[in-house]
């Protein structure tokens, strides 16, 4: 028999919720009339975020004393201190405080105090009005003189113990806040329960092991997923606590290491988009392996259950967590690009790391962080080498650069000869961004030449629009320019022109796909479609020199990307690069399907500058960061150095985590809004 994955896949990363309603609000502000009052914790991360709490709420406890809430009604004054005391974090962003509150005698009564938990959802009295929030500690003494208020409701579960204890690691590791990490690792919607166990094959005598997996051992789990006997990726998982870095190709789809987790027992499954996350739920639910997929089966999750999904994955609850597995771990979408921009890999490991866990991070072409992380494995030379495709890489090192236009010698006998659709990638949108004239060589730039011209509607504009000219060269009065860097809307043009046939363009804004042979777009054609018999880079040296510290390895997953679409060479799938850097290591890699040959070259070149992951880096920006980094100047010398502002934005700089991190927490946040980038890929 085979489990069937239900539940519909919940990927809205980091939504914002900001409160839960579920009915409750009667009941909550009926409980607003108690007696009690509440009280702030004092003490450890007390800088408030952007704008102050919500509600009026401020932070008054800058000296470490607990401050009083409201006063509650008359006749209050003699009642006695209840004896179950829990702290509360509220749902609010800017209030980065506990507070304290007091378990109703009726709770003990009908048992909810015996269901109440660390993680668990509540809500509260705050300011006179109901709020949601998580209970962070129960049993505690609170500050002396703070007369404490009931809590209003025991609304349903929320995050476990390790969870929360693994948000307010996440909170310091990226300088954010616990209410979003918080929110992250919550249900979408009340769950007071964890889901019932499901039908699925158990062992000989029909029971269900204790992972989902019929008996439970080795050999059963074994049978269960359908392998006979053990194959490469069997060991992966052996050693407990054990991290390894797996480099295995391109059209690796990644079951097979998905069920080599399984067989451990619940394991945690991250992987970057849904595509990915049903097919491999699908292929484990089939194999008798309970499944949990997204966060819409958190309460499958909470009852014990292997957890597929993409980054937010991490933070659902995992009673018995067996083994960790991270696809494509290089994939910017692993990161939130909301702050705190934690990293799933990171947040997996460390998770894995306090619960003993064996954890493997897979990629066709790991980061350094992964590399420095663990101990590497291959799936062997030849198999490594066949999953890639043949790469033909036209050299452009002998055109005119003015006179050359877009396109190598050779490019028209590529398109010609790929039996099946073809992607053409080109990260540059509109028609011309680049102009020179073509009868003297000169630039088309501004009157102060400041700024490039660029050609809208049939005139010559400034990139930043500040002036305008008819199509005349301010040289030689030539009206014959040549463009130089074109965009995608342009492209398209003339690669009709040369292939002789339709073309299709596709970015990000793009409607639905036409039935175009050949479509050019930027890198979200890599995205759109599903395959392609083979993918061309138009202007690869866009990628390899572009101004982030991380080009190189960013431009090597572009083509990992286009790889993954065109499948191996045995099946005729060809890369098509055009450079007029072919001996570049990112280029020689792909070509010799050996990602070392550039790993290598940027581990010398990251040590040597003291890029991470051989240092730690925080970009701050927005209204508030110039405060922000005059208030943390003030600590005087930390050992974090400060670069910019460049645009508006700093960038702080540290040989380790540990000083960057620690002195985020302790420089106090200004009322302006202000964004924090922890280990930001884009510096």
């Amino acid at each position: 028999m085979s489990s069937e994955v239900q539940g519909r896949l919940s990927f809205e990363e980091s939504k914002e919720r900001s409160a839960e309603s579920d009915g409750s609000d009667t009941a909550a502000d009926a409980a607003d009339a108690s007696p009690a009052r509440s009280g702030i914790e004092a003490g450890g991360r007390d800088q408030t975020a952007a704008g102050g709490a919500a509600g009026g709420e401020e932070d008054r406890s800058a000296s470490g004393g607990a401050i009083r809430g409201e006063p509650g009604e008359a006749g209050s004054g003699g009642a006695a201190r209840p004896e179950l005391v829990v702290r509360v974090q509220p749902d609010v962003v800017g209030l980065n405080k506990a507070l304290y509150y007091v378990v109703p005698d009726a709770w003990h009564a009908d048992g909810r105090a015996g269901r109440l938990a660390v993680g668990s959802i509540v809500r509260v009295t705050l300011r006179g009005s109901p709020a949601r929030g998580w209970v962070t500690d129960i049993g505690v003494d609170p500050p002396a003189g703070v007369e404490l208020r009931p809590l209003a409701k025991l609304t349903g579960m929320g995050p476990p113990a390790d969870v929360v204890s693994l948000a307010d690691w996440a909170e310091w590791r990226w300088a954010g806040r616990a209410v979003h990490l918080l929110r992250t690792a919550s249900p979408p919607s009340v769950v007071t329960h964890p889901a019932g166990t499901r039908a699925v094959a158990g062992g000989d005598d029909g029971s269900l092991g204790p992972h989902g997996l019929g008996g439970g051992c080795q050999e059963r789990s074994r049978h269960a997923t359908g392998d006979g006997s053990l194959q490469w990726h069997d060991g992966l998982f052996d050693r407990s606590g054990s991290v390894t870095t797996l480099r295995c190709p391109p059209v690796e789809v990644g079951t097979a290491v998905a069920r080599a987790a399984a067989r451990r027992g619940d394991s945690l499954i991250v992987v970057p988009t849904p595509a990915d996350a049903r097919r491999i739920a699908a292929d484990l639910g089939s194999r008798g392996v309970r499944v949990a997929l997204g966060r819409d089966d958190w309460a499958i999750a909470a009852a014990g259950a292997t957890v597929v999904g993409t980054r937010t994955a991490v933070w659902l609850p995992m009673p018995r967590l067996a083994a960790v597995a991270v696809f494509d771990e290089h994939s910017g979408r692993l990161q939130s690009e909301r702050a705190p921009t934690w990293h799933a890999r990171d947040v997996a490991l460390e998770r894995a790391r306090r619960a003993g866990a064996p954890s493997v991070l897979v990629s066709p072409v790991p980061t350094l962080e992964a590399l420095e992380a663990g101990e590497l494995k291959t799936v062997g030379r030849r198999a490594e080498r066949d999953g890639w495709p043949a790469v033909d890489v036209l050299d452009r090192r002998l055109d005119d650069p003015l006179r050359g236009g877009l396109f190598a010698e050779g490019l028209r006998e590529c398109l010609v000869a790929a039996d099946g659709r073809i992607a053409a990638v080109l990260n540059r949108k509109g028609r011309a961004r680049l102009l020179a004239c073509k009868a003297c060589g000169e630039l088309a730039r501004s009157s102060d030449d400041r700024v490039p011209m660029r050609l809208v509607d049939d005139e010559l504009v400034a990139a930043d629009g500040s002036e305008r000219r008819p199509v005349v060269c301010a040289r030689c009065g030539s009206t014959v320019l040549r463009n130089l860097r074109m965009g995608v809307t342009r492209a398209r043009e003339e690669l009709a022109a040369l292939a002789g046939e339709p073309v299709g363009e596709l970015t990000a804004d793009s409607g639905p796909l036409g039935d175009e042979r050949i479509v050019v777009g930027t890198e979200a054609v890599l995205w759109r479609l599903a395959s392609a018999a083979a993918v061309v880079f138009l202007d690869f040296d866009q990628e390899l020199l572009a101004p982030r510290q991380r080009a190189s390895e960013q431009a090597l997953t572009l083509l990992a990307r286009g790889a993954r679409l065109t499948g191996g060479r045995s099946g005729g799938g060809r890369l098509v690069v055009q450079t007029r850097q072919p001996d570049h290591p990112v280029v020689r890699a792909a070509v010799l399907a050996d990602p070392s040959i550039a790993a290598a070259a940027e581990r010398e070149r990251r040590r040597t500058l003291g890029l991470p992951p051989y240092s730690a880096q925080a970009k701050v920006s927005g209204p508030g960061a110039g405060a922000f980094i005059e208030a943390l100047q003030e600590a005087g010398d930390t050992g974090v150095s400060v670069r910019g502002p460049r645009e508006g934005q700093y960038l702080l700089r540290a040989p380790t985590h540990e000083p960057l991190l620690d002195l985020l927490a302790r420089t106090p946040r200004p009322a302006e809004r202000l964004r924090l980038e922890v280990d930001p890929l884009r510096a």
